[in-house]
């Protein structure tokens, strides 16, 4: 039993010097992949092991233990000589740093970014796209709300036309002395009244000569008949009753369908009274207090762009109002020569159709289209096709003068508008507004160039000005 102490310190010595030759064999490994963090491995084993034989216990004298409690504690043989397990060797330094790969390691190509991965021209089109999605969005949100308040937008646009048109007088009546409000209400009053009055005398010119119309009508229609019976076309007069018959049964087959277009057209009807209403009092506070409407709308745009929109502010109306009054000009103009022509063929209701061609002389191009139409089929019903043909000359000489020679001498520059354009933008205001999207298309396309050309101009001054600027400062 003596010598077992000694044995356990043998084998404690023997681990202890297992551990420190295992120690500087991972040292050398380490060492050769990173000398420097070799040679510091190196120099904390050295460290380590002279501490560990530091921190090692005396070996204890061979002497047998005494029994009783009080004496002290016996030492064992001095042949047997034990040493209690050295303490743990000290942590090995860990480099701040990621060692490089081995030599032998494959190089790995590092993952390129994915932006970069995508061609330019993709993501220039992509920027564009979802820039031209929001646009388009913006621009499908803003007709749905302008379609449900159609008759609102339409009553205002029409009381800006109006304003347009009627502005001179109030100025050229304040500047005799009246006061503004007795000045606007003035123009207001007669403008509306002139307006009654033109309404009033187309009603009356119609419904006075509709028994007239409607004989001669009936003796067109009936001269249609001969001249197919004895044209080349070899039409039979079984054919023609059958062409009759066809269209009276469908009129009695659809007179459901008519009496529900005739409440539709009483629905009209109202929507127009309370449209025709809107634009008066639209009218009326437009020519009094236009200046103060706008300056509140101003106050609706950010500060940054408020210089902005301040200059072009003016400058739109003011093409606003060189177009409604070149087209009013151009539509007397046309409505007067048209209508000579006419009353000199002997074409009944003169009066009314010099209207409906100053009506529709708002409509660019297809308006002149239609009311010419009309003029023509109204003579070659009742006058015959001689007359029709003289009168579809005329039209056509006077629509010829206004295109070439009174619209660029009266509308000018400044609100000239390419013919492509007018066409598209008559088509889509027909779509989205029927006739009076057709009417508001032209002048609103005619005022957005004036003010994308101004805020363009005014974009390249204010980029030229801060260069100069910036220059100066530098030479300073």
């Amino acid at each position: 039993m003596s010598k077992v102490p000694g044995l356990l310190g043998a084998l404690g010595a023997s681990l202890t010097r297992m551990g420190q030759r295992l120690d500087e064999r991972r040292v050398e490994t380490e060492a050769r992949a990173d000398p420097e963090a070799g040679l510091d491995g190196r120099a904390a084993d050295r460290s380590d092991d002279s501490s560990a034989k530091a921190a090692a216990p005396a070996p204890v004298s061979d002497r047998t233990p005494d029994p009783e409690p009080a004496a002290p504690r016996p030492s064992p043989p001095a042949d047997a000589v034990a040493t209690e397990p050295a303490a743990a060797p000290a942590a090995v330094t860990v480099p701040d740093h990621v060692p490089a790969p081995p030599a032998y390691a494959p190089a790995v190509a590092a993952r390129p970014d994915p932006v970069a991965a995508v061609p330019f021209g993709m993501r220039v089109a992509a920027e564009i796209g979802w820039r031209l999605l929001v646009l388009a969005g913006t621009l499908w949100v803003l007709m749905r709300v302008i379609s449900a308040v159609r008759l609102v937008v339409l009553a205002f646009v029409a009381a800006l036309f109006i304003t347009a048109l009627l502005q001179p007088t109030v100025s050229r009546l304040k500047r005799m002395g009246l006061p503004r409000g007795l000045a606007t209400a003035v123009t207001t009053i007669a403008g509306f009244i002139v307006m009654g009055l033109i309404g009033w005398f187309v009603v009356w010119q119609v419904m006075d000569n509709l028994d007239t119309l409607s004989e001669k009508v009936r003796a067109g229609i009936e001269e249609l008949k001969r001249w197919l019976l004895n044209s080349p076309f070899h039409v039979t007069e079984d054919q023609i009753n059958q062409v009759a018959k066809n269209l009276s049964d469908t009129i009695g087959h659809n007179t459901n369908e008519i009496t529900s277009a005739g409440l539709q057209g009483v629905t009209v009807l109202v929507e127009v009274l309370t449209g025709i209403l809107l634009a008066m009092f639209s009218t009326l506070f437009l020519l009094y207090d236009g200046k103060n409407i706008w300056q509140w709308v101003l106050r609706l745009v950010p500060e940054q762009a408020r210089p902005a929109m301040a200059g072009a502010g003016p400058r739109a109306w003011r093409t606003l109002t060189a177009y409604v009054r070149g087209t009013v000009i151009v539509a007397l103009i046309d409505a007067i020569f048209i209508g000579l022509g006419i009353y000199f063929l002997h074409v009944p209701m003169a009066v009314p159709l010099s209207v409906f061609i100053f009506l529709f002389a708002f409509i660019p191009l297809v308006g002149a289209v239609i009311s010419g139409a009309l003029a023509v089929v109204v003579a070659l019903v009742t006058e015959g096709v001689f007359t029709a043909v003289m009168v579809l000359v005329v039209v056509l000489l006077v629509q010829q003068i206004e295109g070439h020679v009174l619209q660029p001498f009266i509308l000018g520059r400044a609100v000239r508008v390419h013919p492509l354009a007018v066409v598209l933008s008559v088509a889509a205001g027909g779509l989205i507004g029927g006739i009076g999207g057709s009417v508001v298309a032209v002048p609103l396309v005619a005022v957005t160039n004036t003010v994308v050309g101004y805020l363009r101009a005014t974009a390249r001054e204010n980029a030229l000005r801060a260069a100069g600027e910036q220059a100066g400062r530098q030479e300073e």
